[in-house]
């Protein structure tokens, strides 16, 4: 079997659904398995997900075990030369497996390779390419030197923005949102590290992989992350657990330096995690504030662009959600000429525009998203099969 790819799941049932839409055509002519690691969600996700997509392989924990060692449950079964494993809030273009794999084919000094990622206002995932957080390198990043510089290769190695985005790149580091391995270069250097319960195994994997003298790669063919709606990242535990994660990766591979980093790793994790606490203290009261004003936040706009078949559904989804949007017929002789025009996202202080995807690949999707990037437009797609809309921050059903 040429590739398994592996997603494990937490709650987040809807995404997964549409990530697994998105591998049925990406997986299409390429033979593969999935094998889909539930860490005991509380959502129902693998009934719900067993009766769309029956020939998955599921494999259901009693209780959390994080990310990693949800990961290598799956990797000992797996049966496929390569292995991706991929985040389940991802969509997956059509043609972004087959090129990923033609490449690795083609590179047999390769360990591992990632991909363009797209945020979900179609900008460009800074953790798409990344290199090696070294003291400095994290120093770099914290103090947002690599910002001013960012075509500073050394001020700005942490993100290596100062590579293309349209051009294939050695890197150091592989998100783990998308990371297809050859099975050869995991039983040489070894599984995840489960020491990390979620967050900085990824770092950990690609690191150990370039010392053992393969390659890691960056691609630019696209996915859509939408960056762990199961986790909220202004939260303290994030907070606490990412930069926990980080103190485990200097400690395991920068030991000569962890007493003297034991203080300020540990200082910058309570500054961060005392931050996100002000800042949620601070919006909840904001909230409050807002309720005993009478205050309500604006709701999105949703532009809909759907098939002549399905907009008496969509007219009916939108109702029954009470949603304010505007639905339009659209086919593959009338697509729209980018993201969205200015005008539309002039309508509103956020929009949220939705492809039918039985209209629209997601390559082309990708595409509409890249060409006209706006911090207040974000992308949704609607899934006729079942009748469901889905956005970065709800699903409408």
């Amino acid at each position: 079997m040429k590739l398994s790819v592996i997603i494990v799941n937490y709650n987040v049932k809807y995404y997964l659904a549409q990530c697994l839409h998105s591998l049925e055509k990406a997986l299409y002519g390429i033979e593969s398995e999935i094998i889909v690691v539930d860490n005991h969600s509380r959502d129902n996700s693998v009934e719900y997900l067993r009766a769309i997509y029956p020939n998955v392989r599921y494999i259901e924990n009693n209780h959390n075990d994080g990310f990693a060692k949800a990961n290598n449950k799956a990797i000992r079964q797996a049966k496929g030369e390569y292995i991706l494993l991929l985040n389940p809030d991802t969509i997956v273009g059509e043609q972004t497996i087959a090129r990923a794999v033609n490449f690795l084919d083609m590179h047999p000094g390769s360990g591992t390779l990632g991909v363009k990622m797209l945020n979900t206002d179609g900008t460009y995932a800074m953790e798409s390419r990344r290199g090696v957080p070294t003291p400095m390198t994290a120093f770099y990043k914290f103090t947002g030197l690599w910002k001013r510089y960012p075509n500073n290769r050394k001020f700005a190695r942490y993100y290596m923005s100062y590579l293309s985005w349209d051009e294939p790149h050695k890197i150091d580091i592989v998100s783990g949102a998308f990371c297809m391995l050859k099975r050869e270069v995991i039983e040489k250097v070894g599984l995840l590290d489960e020491d990390y319960f979620m967050y900085g195994e990824d770092i950990d994997l690609s690191y150990r992989i370039q010392k053992a003298g393969y390659t890691n790669w960056y691609l630019p063919v696209e996915i859509l992350h939408y960056k762990g709606e199961s986790t909220q990242k202004t939260s303290f535990r994030y907070v606490h657990v990412f930069y926990g994660a980080m103190y485990i990766f200097y400690r395991k591979h920068f030991a000569s330096a962890s007493r003297w980093l034991n203080i300020p790793v540990h200082l910058a994790i309570f500054i961060k995690a005392s931050l996100a606490l002000i800042n949620n203290v601070y919006n909840g009261i904001i909230k409050s504030l807002g309720f005993f004003c009478h205050h309500k936040t604006e709701e999105p706009l949703y532009i809909l662009f759907c098939s002549k078949d399905n907009l008496e559904r969509c007219q009916e989804l939108v109702k029954r959600n009470g949603i304010s949007a505007e639905i339009t017929e659209a086919s593959e002789d009338t697509m729209p000429q980018g993201h969205v025009t200015r005008d539309i996202s002039k309508k509103a202080a956020s929009v949220c525009v939705v492809y039918d995807t039985s209209v629209f690949a997601y390559r082309h999707v990708f595409a509409f998203m890249q060409a006209q990037p706006q911090p207040h437009v974000k992308i949704g797609t609607y899934h006729p099969e079942r009748n469901t809309i889905i956005t970065p921050n709800e699903t409408l059903r």
